[in-house]
């Protein structure tokens, strides 16, 4: 049996904290969304994600849980937002680099291997410059700044309450629902940040239909169309919970890969670089933190767009009937 309506109050207005307000609000529930900084996204890392829905591409280095809840993570996406562009994911590598090719194929699944002139067919800018590809037909992406505007106009719309510029916890609710990121380590100890840095081009030249992930033994990248002749070029993952602008020996690297991987880059357009700091526990796996009428929703790593739908769907399920995965909730803060 469902549970009365309740009222819900979020803290956090990333991506993470949108889909909670989202899915709580359709389920009858009145929510109120509080942020901290008082414009939209302002504080937030998500502005700085690539938003590939690439669950299996993943499994190189995440758990099986990743790609498990992943695959439901972009069913919620092409159910709610039509922006979501399900067009797969290509892993491809120099001739040099044919060992990294072989290797991501033993560690990843639900992937069908292209032929240099398969790929060049899927992919014309690409030409023959690679020793065939992985192509992951099953996968996704978002233009970040566009979904995450769909996901505020959709709140507003479904009558969540909107506070900008309040980040005190609030006191009126029946439920605080806490997906902060960084901003909860204060509670949350063994939080750690890690730094992703990415530069956004623009080309006239260059034509991809699909993230393309180049890898290199010592600085694989990708790079996601957004439309527009945008194109994000990412991501290092350093351990640093620093924002701001990128490093030279970071840009240096993206732009020499992104070089490699289509010399039509040299022409494109620096519109903007910088550096947002992702959540992570130990382990690198998400949680859902239980403490009585107080709910922690971190953890998300490199998989923020990917896994805020479904735990936004785990957290509905568990206030409507108490239903809980044991995989990613925990009791109380102090199992954290």
């Amino acid at each position: 049996m469902a549970s009365l309506p309740q009222r819900i109050a979020i803290r956090g207005a990333g991506v993470v904290g949108l889909w909670q307000a989202l899915t709580l609000a359709r389920r009858g529930h009145e929510v109120t969304l509080y942020e901290r900084s008082a414009e939209p996204f302002a504080d937030a890392c998500s502005p700085f994600a690539g938003a590939m829905l690439a669950p299996r591409c993943e499994e190189e280095n995440a758990e099986v849980l990743i790609g498990m809840l992943g695959e439901r993570g972009i069913a919620l996406w092409r159910e709610t937002y039509s922006g979501t562009i399900a067009n797969g994911t290509l892993v491809v590598a120099l001739h040099r680099d044919r060992a990294e090719l072989v290797r991501f194929a033993r560690m990843t699944a639900g992937h069908r291997r292209l032929s240099p002139a398969e790929l060049a067919g899927l992919e014309p800018a690409l030409g023959d410059r690679f020793a065939g590809a992985l192509y992951y037909e099953e996968e996704a992406h978002l233009w970040p700044d566009a979904a995450l505007s769909f996901l505020l106009d959709r709140v507003k719309a479904e009558g969540v309450g909107l506070r900008f510029g309040e980040g005190e916890s609030p006191k009126n609710a029946d439920m605080v629902i806490d997906c902060r990121g960084l901003a909860a380590k204060d509670e949350l100890t063994s939080l750690r940040g890690v730094r992703g840095e990415r530069i956004v081009v623009r080309s006239r030249e260059v034509d991809l239909a699909r993230p393309v992930r180049l890898l290199h033994p010592r600085f694989p990248l990708y790079v996601v169309p957004w439309g527009d002749g945008l194109y994000m070029i990412g991501a290092t993952v350093i351990e640093s919970e620093e924002t701001g602008p990128i490093t030279l020996r970071s840009a240096l690297d993206l732009l020499s890969a992104a070089y490699a991987l289509n010399p039509a880059f040299a022409e494109a357009e620096i519109v903007r670089q910088g550096a947002g700091a992702r959540p992570a526990f130990p382990d690198n796996r998400p949680r859902i933190m239980v403490a009585k009428s107080y709910i922690y929703v971190n953890g998300l790593y490199r998989h923020g767009f990917l896994l805020a739908p479904v735990l936004a769907e785990l957290v509905a399920a568990y206030l409507d009937t108490g239903a809980i995965d044991p995989e990613v909730f925990l009791e109380s803060p102090a199992q954290r």
